[in-house]
């Protein structure tokens, strides 16, 4: 995208000063559901968008999959009675055309869809050159450049009103939440295009409720500028995603704690220290990078060795034997598993691409 100065515009005046919050239920179960819940959260002025289900797509047949457009007259009667703005997930075109015929004002495009370029250009064809806000969830898997994607295609549409959703990425290994934030990937997406909102959505990355407001500070401090938050008249009962919703209350409770930092250090002595401890951190840092290249360099060797008496690159037990004693002393040094688990990953991958290369390349250039 070679301009994106006015990407963001519509944020402010939805939100004003405020963070943007966007709650509502996971689905729209019923009318008397949709309007309950909505006025459990009118009239609070730090909430400004009211979102619900309509059409759910769901990982296997069976399950309860929205009542699609029967629902969306109960959502136009909440922005009548209300005055909320409406957010709606859309996941093809013909959701496309019933969320502007309904006259919704924010589209989401979820991770099942982000991560189909056939499907996010059909919408994007679909809702071409509105003023409709879009905004679009990460894929399911850990791919910036396929979230990039998504929202250029849009761009390229003439959808100037845009931002995204970060929701977690799926894993295949077990772990605190039901999508691993992995922070790295939507603040690299940020870092490309500063101007286009970014918004967590604690409810997808927890799966349950008594983290939501420990992921939502966290977004807060890495100056994300809104939320989407499940929210449902009774949460116990919902009828889809009833572990991760919250009662309006409960929302406005987590609101009430969550502490919007300084921007920057105000104080002359503060901003003395600060830069004392990244100065020590720069140079830790070289000296890191440093230790890594002599690292490599070893591991060349070992590769040299391995090609001239034909042994795998792999070796598991040393492998093994280098985590187990990462992980023990990382542990005495107050290192979280999960912390050191990626750093040894990382240099063993790389160490692995290093001896591979070698054992490629012809005798003649190993001598």
């Amino acid at each position: 995208m070679n301009t994106q100065k006015n990407l963001g515009n519509w944020l402010e005046k939805i939100a004003g000063t405020y963070p943007l919050m966007i709650a509502g239920p996971c689905s729209a179960e019923s009318e008397e559901q949709v309007l309950a819940t909505a006025k459990g959260l009118a009239g609070d002025k730090r909430i400004q968008v009211y979102r619900a289900g309509v059409w759910k797509p769901r990982t296997r047949p069976g399950n309860f999959e929205g009542h699609g457009k029967k629902a969306l007259p109960w959502l136009k009667k909440v922005k009548e009675q209300t005055g909320l703005k409406i957010a709606i997930e859309i996941a093809n075109a013909a959701h496309a055309r019933l969320a502007l015929e309904y006259d919704m004002d924010i589209l989401w495009i979820g991770a099942r869809t982000s991560v189909n370029p056939f499907a996010v250009q059909e919408i994007a064809d679909t809702i071409k050159n509105t003023d409709k806000i879009v905004l679009i969830k990460n894929p399911v898997n850990p791919d910036l450049s396929l979230w990039i994607g998504a929202v250029e295609r849009f761009f390229r549409s003439g959808i100037k009103n845009l931002g995204v959703i970060h929701r977690g990425f799926s894993s295949f290994r077990p772990g605190n939440y039901r999508n691993e934030p992995q922070w790295q990937i939507a603040l690299q997406f940020k870092d490309k295009y500063p101007n286009i909102p970014l918004i967590i959505d604690p409810s997808h990355i927890c799966g349950r409720r008594d983290c939501i407001y420990d992921i939502a500070q966290q977004a807060l401090d890495l100056k994300y500028q809104g939320f989407m938050i499940e929210t449902h008249i009774n949460p116990d009962e919902a009828w889809s995603d009833a572990r991760q919703q919250i009662k309006p209350g409960k929302l406005k409770d987590i609101i009430d704690k969550l502490c919007l930092r300084k921007q920057r250090f105000q104080d002359p002595k503060a901003i003395d220290k600060i830069n004392f401890y990244r100065e020590q951190i720069n140079q830790l840092d070289d000296e890191l990078l440093e230790l890594l290249s002599e690292r490599m360099k070893l591991a060349e060797n070992i590769g040299k060795l391995k090609k001239q008496k034909n042994v795998a690159v792999l070796q598991r037990n040393r492998w093994k034997e280098i985590m187990d004693k990462a992980l023990y002393k990382g542990n005495k040094l107050g290192l979280s598993k999960k912390f050191v688990e990626k750093i040894f990953l990382a240099i063993h991958q790389e160490s692995i691409e290093k001896q591979e290369h070698i054992l490629k390349q012809k005798k003649s250039k190993l001598n």
